[in-house]
C-alpha cells in the first residue's frame, strides 16, 4: 500500500497534457474481441484499470504487442473460451468494472459471454440490468447465479430489433452496440447514451466494417454485418482529467495551460466552470487558465443559489461533480451540488469538513457548499481516498491546504490518473509517494 504526502500552498505553473480517455479506452479495448484481425490503438493511458484489462485480454488469448509508450496492437484470432470459466478469469474481472463490456463482443462473435459481478468504485448501486435486457431483446438467453454472483448469456443467432433503453447507460449502450453489430437484420436503439466516447466507439466499429448511423444522437440504427476487420484508432483526451486540471488551477491560484484538450468534445464542462467564476481562454485546442486570487459563483437570474447537477450527455458528467464540490470550498458564494446518479459519491465530504470546509450534506445526493473565498485556507489532515474521482478531489484540497496532508489508499487514484504525482510535481507541486 502507498500513501501521498502533500505539501499544500504551492502554486503551479506550466503546461500539462491530459492522458487518453480512460472510459473510452475500456470500451474500445473490449471491441478488439470482435475481430480476428489486427487492431491498433494509440493514446492509451498507462493507468491501473486499463493495464489490468489489457492483461486480461492477453490471458484470454489476444495477441498483445506494445508498439510504443501509449500504442498497442491487438489480434484476437484465437480466444480461449474455456478460460472464461477459470478462477483466474473470475478474480481478475471482479477487480475491474470495465470487464463487463467484454460480454457484448463475446456474444456477437462466439455466441456466449460469461462474467462475474464486476468490481470498480464503491459509489452506490451500479446495476447491469440495461446490458442484459438489451442482450435478451437481441435473442440471447440470460442467466444469473445469485450465489456465485455470476452472469452468463448465450445466443448463437442474434437478431436485430427495436429497443428503448430504460436508462441512457454509457457502458450498457456500448455493450449492446457491440453485441448488435453482427446480429442479423437491423437494430434500433433509442435513449442510447451519446457521449463522445460512445461516438468514438461507433466510428471505430464503422471503420472495422460495421454499419452504424445516428452517431452523436440518442437514436442509433445498426445494420448487422457478418464479420468485422482490423483498424487503427486514437483515443480522445480524457475530459475528466481536463476538468480536474481546471479545478486544480483555481484552487491553488495557479497559472496553467492544458494542451490538446479536444475542446469540441468537452461539451458543457467549460461553461460550468465559468459559472463557478473561473476564468480561462481557449487558445486553439489548448485551455489557458490565468492565476486568479478569487473566483465568484454565479447565482440564477432570480437570485437563487446556483445548482450544479449531473445528467446524461450532453449534460454534465457525474465524474466531475467531486471536482466542482472541492473547488466550491474556496469560491466566493454558495452552490448546491446535486449528484443524481450515484447515492454514495458525496460521502467523502466529511474529509473536507475536517479540513475546515463549510459543507452541509443535505442527503446522499445533495451537498450545499459555502465558499471561503480564499480568506481561510483548508487545514492539512490525514484522509483516505474512497474512489478515483473523490481521491483526486481530496488531492486538490490537500494541494491548497495549509500544512502537510497524508492521503491513503492512493491505488484508487492510480486506477484513473497516470503518474499524477510526477506530472504535478513537474508543475511545482510537492507530492511524495511513500510505500508503506
Amino acid at each position: 500500500m502507498a500513501i501521498f504526502k502533500v505539501e499544500g500552498g504551492r502554486r503551479l505553473q506550466g503546461c500539462v497534457t491530459p492522458q487518453g480517455a480512460k472510459n473510452e479506452a475500456l470500451q474500445v479495448l473490449c471491441a478488439t474481441l470482435l475481430t480476428k484481425e489486427r487492431v491498433v490503438i494509440s493514446n492509451i493511458p498507462q493507468i491501473l484499470d486499463v493495464m489490468q484489462l489489457i492483461e486480461l485480454l492477453g490471458r484470454m488469448g489476444v495477441e498483445v504487442e506494445q508498439l510504443s509508450e501509449d500504442c498497442y496492437s491487438f489480434r484476437a484470432a484465437d480466444i480461449n473460451l474455456d478460460y472464461l470459466r477459470s478462477d483466474d478469469y473470475h478474480n481478475r474481472c471482479r477487480r475491474l468494472r470495465g470487464s463487463v463490456m467484454m460480454i457484448g463482443p463475446l456474444l456477437a462473435r462466439f455466441g456466449v459471454g460469461y462474467i462475474p459481478k464486476p468490481g470498480g468504485d464503491k459509489i452506490g448501486r451500479r446495476r447491469l440490468d440495461t446490458h442484459f435486457l438489451g442482450f435478451q431483446k437481441l435473442g440471447a438467453t440470460f442467466n444469473f447465479d445469485q450465489a456465485e454472483e455470476f452472469y452468463s448469456v448465450e445466443g448463437k443467432n442474434l437478431k436485430g430489433c427495436y429497443m428503448l433503453l430504460d436508462e441512457a447507460s454509457v457502458t450498457g449502450t456500448a455493450n449492446i452496440i457491440m453485441a448488435a453489430v453482427m446480429a442479423e437484420g437491423t437494430t434500433t436503439i433509442y435513449n442510447a447514451a451519446c457521449e463522445p466516447y460512445i461516438q468514438q466507439l461507433c466510428r471505430m466499429l464503422n471503420r472495422m466494417g460495421a454499419k452504424i448511423s445516428g452517431i452523436s444522437s440518442n437514436l442509433l440504427t445498426i445494420e448487422g454485418v457478418k464479420e468485422l476487420g482490423g483498424t487503427e484508432h486514437r483515443l480522445l483526451p480524457d475530459m475528466i482529467e481536463v476538468g480536474s486540471f481546471i479545478g486544480m488551477a483555481a484552487m491553488t491560484q495557479s497559472e496553467l495551460t492544458i494542451k490538446d484538450v479536444s475542446y469540441e468534445n468537452l461539451g458543457i464542462i467549460p461553461s460550468q466552470f465559468s459559472r463557478m467564476g473561473i476564468n480561462f481562454e481557449q487558445r486553439g485546442d489548448d485551455i489557458y487558465i490565468p492565476q486568479q486570487d478569487h473566483y465568484s459563483i454565479e447565482s440564477f437570474i432570480d437570485g437563487s443559489i446556483m445548482t450544479i447537477a449531473d445528467a446524461p450527455w450532453p449534460g454534465l458528467t457525474p465524474d466531475l461533480l467531486s471536482i466542482f464540490l472541492v473547488v466550491a470550498t474556496q469560491a466566493k458564494g454558495a452552490v448546491l451540488i446535486h449528484q443524481k446518479m450515484f447515492e454514495s459519491r458525496l460521502f467523502f465530504v466529511d474529509k473536507l469538513i475536517d479540513m475546515g470546509a463549510q459543507i452541509i450534506l443535505c442527503d446522499p445526493h445533495r451537498a450545499t457548499v459555502i465558499g471561503h473565498d480564499h480568506r481561510i485556507r483548508l487545514r492539512a489532515t490525514k484522509m483516505t481516498s474512497p474512489d478515483i474521482r473523490a481521491g483526486v478531489a481530496l488531492l486538490i484540497a490537500a494541494m491548497s491546504a495549509e500544512g502537510v496532508s497524508v492521503i491513503q489508499n492512493i491505488e484508487q487514484i492510480d486506477r484513473g490518473y497516470r503518474d499524477i504525482d510526477g506530472r504535478l510535481n513537474a508543475l511545482g507541486a510537492k507530492i511524495t509517494r511513500i510505500e508503506e
